[in-house]
């Protein structure tokens, strides 16, 4: 009987330090999976779900990330119980708690178009709201879990004022999941410095922005199809009117030869005009 109760003994004891031993190393996998969440206080108006920056006048606050400052984004403001750790800032009672990694919910718009499963997020070109981001922003603060086509689930509207006149668009939640990072859509607008007046014609034909190598490759086709077809065509007239000179009789044939060299040479001019337009609209 003795012994049967030390051996049960010795098992609770085994299973007691294994499960103390499966907590301790599950501890940080729990940490990881969630995020620790920093208290700030504000300057402004700042609101749960909204995108924010560190104050530059003040270390110790954040206020509404603007698109001109997309490169100091913080994080997103969440509340101090949406976190295993949420760090004390300046216990004053406006304070904050922002969470730079993780998945939470976020405010964005539709002012880049409906957001789906999957859309990268940055910040628009309203204070502190995000939406679906393009290749002008250069940093995204993650990747969106749920979507938003501004017909359900509407916080509120803004009025923006665009190229194309005043533009509504809807406002609302969706969960993000945050991770703060380059935009890898940026990436296909940088490089080398390129003559305004190409990137403006690149990006008319495109009616989107177009990556320095686009630029450049539809560039190098233009000037060899150019070349192409001038060639084609000045060989083509060049050789007709000697020809002629040498052979008036055969004026009609070479005047046919002449036509299908042109028509070769504009073919040439179309399928490489062609070429550009895919390439950069692609």
């Amino acid at each position: 009987m003795r012994r049967a109760i030390f051996y049960r003994s010795r098992q609770l004891l085994q299973a007691s330090l294994i499960a103390s031993l499966f907590g301790i190393f599950a501890l940080p996998l729990v940490m990881s999976a969630q995020t620790v969440s920093q208290g700030y206080g504000t300057s402004g108006t700042v609101q749960k779900g909204m995108i924010v920056m560190v104050d530059p006048t003040d270390s110790h606050k954040v206020m509404p990330l603007s698109s001109k400052k997309d490169k100091s984004m913080q994080g997103v403001v969440v509340s101090a119980n949406d976190t295993v750790v949420s760090l004390g800032g300046d216990n004053s009672h406006n304070q904050v708690y922002v969470a730079s990694n993780g998945k939470y919910d976020a405010l964005v718009s539709t002012q880049n178009g409906p957001i789906k499963v999957g859309d990268i997020i940055s910040i628009s070109a309203l204070d502190g709201i995000g939406m679906k981001a393009d290749a002008a922003q250069t940093v995204i603060l993650g990747k969106a879990l749920t979507a938003f086509d501004g017909s359900k689930n509407v916080s509120g509207t803004a009025q923006l004022d665009t190229s194309g006149g005043n533009k509504q668009v809807a406002i609302g939640f969706i969960q993000i999941d945050i991770s703060i990072s380059h935009n890898p859509l940026a990436v296909s607008v940088t490089g080398p410095p390129v003559p305004s007046f190409l990137r403006k014609s690149g990006e008319n034909i495109a009616g989107k922005p177009v990556s320095t190598v686009r630029l450049y490759v539809s560039l190098a086709i233009l000037i060899i199809t150019l070349f192409m077809t001038g060639s084609l065509l000045y060989g083509g007239v060049r050789s007709s009117l000697v020809s002629i000179g040498r052979n008036p009789l055969a004026k009609k044939s070479i005047l046919r030869g002449l036509v299908q060299v042109v028509i070769l040479g504009l073919t040439v001019f179309v399928i490489g005009l062609l070429a550009i337009y895919l390439l950069l609209k692609l």
